[in-house]
């Protein structure tokens, strides 16, 4: 039992960084119905700006997150103005592609600037260890769930209480009809951008502490995991990919400590499976009717 407790909370650790994945992805998703395959890799260049403002400008945790948050917000509004926004009114299978060529371009972009070797990522936070009982949490995870929880509020804040949230949900339900209501849909397009990128960079920046090492190529595996979180949570639905986010998390640290850690990754994509054939809206969404 004490080590099932344990296994929990490495679980909900872990599970913290895909909801902040997750969470660009539903968005993105909500409003223009695309999937951002390139979000992984925003996340990736959030841990590379968080490693080189921390060596070179000698700043702590929060101004590297903010700095990383400031850089990716602005990078995921360039990303939709440049590749996504021209396609707007193309089939979805040509947006999706686009995606894809995004994500090798940063991929691609990113090992020939700065190499493709893993580098060290700098520990600007004593990784105390708490004994609580019987259990033990590292200072380190509890300020990675503490985030994530902050981050999570006040993104939920700003879709329910603010009006440019106001605005986000109603060109998620018409765009049309918004625009005709005076609302900018290209504005709104590009705030979401911006919020779902600002928490990728977030992301990238406590994962190269958490593990201690970053590579051009980290945002691949747990960008398509935070995809299968938010599709699991039911995509487009905020709270879903904080949901899916927390359960996939759990579901591969459960597999690593009591199962075979080599099939974690083949569990995670064997759950898409399952639940685009028993339940495609996820674990939070509804079955809704599409006119055509």
């Amino acid at each position: 039992m004490e080590n099932f407790v344990q296994q929990l909370i490495n679980g909900l650790s872990l599970g913290s960084i895909y909801a902040l994945l997750a969470l660009g992805y539903t968005m993105v998703y909500g409003i223009i119905k695309l999937i951002n395959f390139a979000h992984g890799d925003v996340y990736m260049v959030g841990a590379f700006v968080g490693y080189y403002v921390i060596n070179y400008l000698n700043v702590g945790l929060i101004p590297a997150l903010l700095l990383s948050m400031t850089f990716t917000a602005l990078l995921g509004v360039v990303i939709e103005r440049v590749a996504y926004r021209p396609l707007r009114n193309s089939s979805r299978i040509t947006a999706l592609i686009t995606a894809i060529g995004v994500s090798y371009l940063l991929q691609n972009g990113m090992i020939y600037l700065v190499g493709p070797g893993v580098r060290s990522f700098p520990q600007v936070v004593n990784n105390t260890l708490y004994q609580i009982g019987s259990f033990q949490i590292s200072q380190m995870q509890l300020l990675i769930f503490g985030t994530t929880i902050v981050l999570m509020g006040a993104l939920q804040f700003v879709v329910q209480k603010t009006k440019l949230g106001k605005a986000m949900r109603a060109v998620s339900i018409d765009s049309q009809t918004a625009e005709l209501m005076g609302i900018n849909p290209n504005a709104v397009i590009s705030f979401t951008f911006l919020l779902g990128s600002a928490l990728a960079g977030a992301a990238g920046v406590l994962v190269g502490m958490y593990y201690n090492s970053i590579d051009p190529m980290m945002g691949y595996a747990p960008g398509l995991k935070a995809f299968i979180a938010a599709v699991l949570g039911g995509i487009g639905i905020i709270p879903g990919a904080m949901v899916g986010g927390f359960v996939i998390g759990l579901i591969e640290v459960l597999i690593s400590g009591y199962g075979n850690s080599m099939i974690r990754d083949a569990v995670v994509y064997g759950i898409l499976i399952i639940i685009l054939v028993v339940r495609p809206s996820g674990i939070l969404g509804r079955h809704v009717k599409e006119k055509v």
